[in-house]
């Protein structure tokens, strides 16, 4: 699994908090006490980090024990090795769980933070929660698809034993649909029985319960990473929703900033034509005296003499 934790993303979740401390002290005293509680935020989104550390933690001892079962040919070592992978799960499982509700809190935190004064959708602190949130999300679906990538390899890999035992005992090689029948009627285990009918119980026997064993770790497994998975959807639907309102800000403020622009522009033009007609104003008024002055010129002339 990625290491989600780099300290560059703390680095960039600190300059954010920065970042809306310099905006919100730009802004007025209301927006500057929000600052306060974005600490509290900060400190909730360590927490759930910390939770996060704990499963990638989990998911590697998953990995690793799943790469020791290959080595196991006997029915009490897989035995124990089930449980303890059960045990992992189930953690993973609560951990989750409470990550999720953590998420839940926060996102009703988001909620009533948008209606303080200067502390709105769109404001800096509401954009920083928003941003921070959804960054979350990306770390949460990569660690989803971990837990989705190994549940395929576990099914891959028992799928493979299935298929090699059969031939061992039938001599024939099972195709696809066969080895599905097999393992989800359990009928896997069944075809071993005529190996002990055969070659008598000794390690047939032995053998018989590993795989018996065996069927029953993957299947609980795959019962708990498939709740797993749920869990981890049902939090990329809560925080995608965050994500979306992001954009529509984002989008909005995109906007604002088009007509901003606009505006300068006609602002400018504006200008551009006001010095223009003030310039033909005093153009006008220098021709027009020249001509009073060349017409009224011979008059003066003429009274004068």
């Amino acid at each position: 699994m990625n290491d989600l934790f780099l300290s560059d993303s703390f680095k960039r979740y600190k300059d954010l908090e920065h970042q809306v401390c310099i905006d919100d002290m730009q802004a007025g005293g209301e927006a500057w006490k929000e600052t306060v509680n974005l600490d509290g935020f900060f400190k909730e989104i360590e927490n759930v980090k910390h939770d996060m550390r704990a499963v990638v933690q989990l998911y590697k001892r998953l990995r690793e024990a799943n790469e020791e079962s290959k080595l196991i040919h006997d029915a009490k070592s897989m035995k124990e090795l089930s449980a303890r992978m059960d045990s992992d799960v189930e953690q993973v499982l609560k951990l989750v769980k409470i990550i999720k509700g953590k998420l839940e809190t926060l996102e009703l935190s988001n909620a009533d933070q948008r209606k303080l004064p200067g502390c709105g959708a769109g404001s800096s602190s509401d954009r920083t929660r928003t941003s921070v949130l959804n960054g979350l999300a990306k770390k949460l679906k990569d660690m989803m698809d971990d837990f989705q990538g190994l549940r395929t390899k576990m099914g891959s890999e028992y799928k493979e034993t299935v298929q090699r035992r059969y031939f061992t005992i039938t001599g024939e090689k099972a195709n696809e649909e066969m080895i599905e029948n097999l393992i989800s009627s359990g009928a896997s285990e069944t075809l071993l029985q005529k190996a002990i009918e055969e070659q008598g119980r000794g390690q047939v026997l032995d053998t018989v319960q590993e795989i018996q064993e065996r069927h029953d770790a993957v299947k609980e497994m795959e019962k708990s990473l498939i709740e797993l998975h749920q869990v981890f959807l049902d939090m990329a639907a809560l925080v995608d929703a965050q994500g979306q309102q992001l954009n529509d800000i984002e989008s909005h403020v995109a906007r604002a900033n088009s007509f901003v622009r606009r505006g300068n522009v006609q602002l400018e033009l504006a200008k551009d034509y006001q010095k223009n007609n003030r310039k033909w104003a005093c153009i006008a008024i220098v021709i027009s005296t020249c001509v009073v002055i060349i017409l009224l010129l011979p008059v003066y002339l003429h009274f004068k003499s």
